[in-house]
């Protein structure tokens, strides 16, 4: 399913229906390599799998509708989320098992595919960099 996700995205930048296609080109590459880097940099140093191939695959297919340029506002998100919830869920329920990742940034993607241009706008306002 994911693999359709990531076609459709790049077919519907070729079409002209989203953003430009080297923009979807590159976001699929940076939205693989990137997680798949910390993936591996992760087992190398743990020797444990940190994260499943699903997430480098559901990250290109973000990449190919959002661009490279929404990666890490995406990943930013979907991280934070994941702490919260994750940290509330130890917390409160004293579970210890591993979290899937994929949730957390499907619904980033969501986020920022509506909204991440005015939360990106509002940040930058906050910070004083606009």
């Amino acid at each position: 399913m994911v693999f359709i996700l990531l076609w459709g995205g790049l077919v519907a930048s070729l079409l002209g229906l989203t953003i430009p296609l080297q923009d979807a080109v590159m976001g699929a590459l940076a939205g693989y390599l990137s997680l798949w880097s910390i993936y591996w940099l992760f087992k190398l140093l743990t020797k444990k799998e940190g994260m499943g191939y699903g997430d480098f695959k559901l990250f290109a297919a973000l990449g190919a509708w959002l661009g490279w340029q929404d990666l890490l506002p995406v990943l930013l998100i979907a991280s934070l989320a994941g702490a919260i919830i994750g940290g509330i869920a130890m917390a409160f329920f004293k579970s210890s098992n591993k979290i899937p990742f994929g949730p957390y940034l499907a619904v980033a993607g969501w986020i920022m595919m509506f909204w991440g241009e005015s939360l990106i706008n509002a940040y930058l306002k906050w910070s004083g960099l606009a």
